[in-house]
């Protein structure tokens, strides 16, 4: 049986639509938080936002879809470019809780963009954009690794401490093992830079990490004061 051309260009964008959207289908959530002072004891530049020094306290760096096989989607909608006014009732949250460290100095706003264009954008199936950063902030709360890692006597004192120690602390904080990225100061130190949390597709709950990321890290590693 023969399709009119109409009834066949509709199927053709179904079929393309349908593609689509399971091209941007994901696993599970990376929520991942960064040290600042690893981040600013670098060789790379480190500017503070126009607000001033953030606080010494792990800032968000992002929310991001990712697959079980350590593959992840990106830029999945480049019409959907961050709406300022979606975020206007977050931004003082923001930028105490989600600040940005790059240069040049800025209010936040090209940081949030970034995220959400090149991540949010993949998970625009279960938040839109204030949905977004409102769960990023919540997962924040739920998981408050400084307190973690000072319960267990382990602060941002260039001190070095064991590993395993850290990912234990925030293991017994949160329930779940965290994935750990360390970089590498200019003394060549290794030092602890971002922490790895697992959320599921509802971002309604930490879990177990279908994979972990592999960081940079030694069995002890510098914890830099801020």
């Amino acid at each position: 049986m023969k399709l009119s051309l109409p009834i066949f260009i509709k199927l053709l964008i179904l079929h393309c639509l349908t593609v689509l959207c399971v091209s941007q289908d994901f696993d599970f959530f990376y929520f991942v938080q960064q040290w600042p002072g690893s981040y600013c004891d670098t060789k790379h530049s480190c500017c503070y936002p126009k607000t001033g020094k953030p606080a010494s306290d792990f800032g968000i760096h992002g929310l991001w879809p990712d697959y079980k096989n350590g593959r992840y989607p990106e830029n999945c909608n480049p019409d959907s470019e961050l709406d300022e006014s979606q975020i206007s009732e977050l931004t003082s949250t923001l930028q105490k809780e989600w600040p940005s460290l790059s240069c040049p100095s800025s209010n936040g706003y090209r940081f949030w963009s970034h995220e959400w264009e090149k991540h949010g954008t993949c998970a625009e199936s279960e938040l839109g954009q204030r949905d977004y950063f409102e769960a990023a902030l919540k997962l924040k709360q739920k998981a408050n690794l400084l307190q973690a890692l000072k319960n267990a006597g382990i602060k941002p004192d260039d001190e070095f401490y064991d590993l395993d120690s850290i990912e234990e602390a925030i293991k017994g904080a949160v329930g779940f093992t965290p994935g750990l990225e360390c970089n590498v100061d200019q003394s060549k130190n290794a030092q602890l830079f971002q922490v790895y949390l697992c959320v599921d597709t509802s971002v309604s709950a930490f879990i177990e990490c279908p994979i972990l990321p592999r960081g940079r890290c030694q069995s002890r590693v510098q914890f830099p004061k801020f």
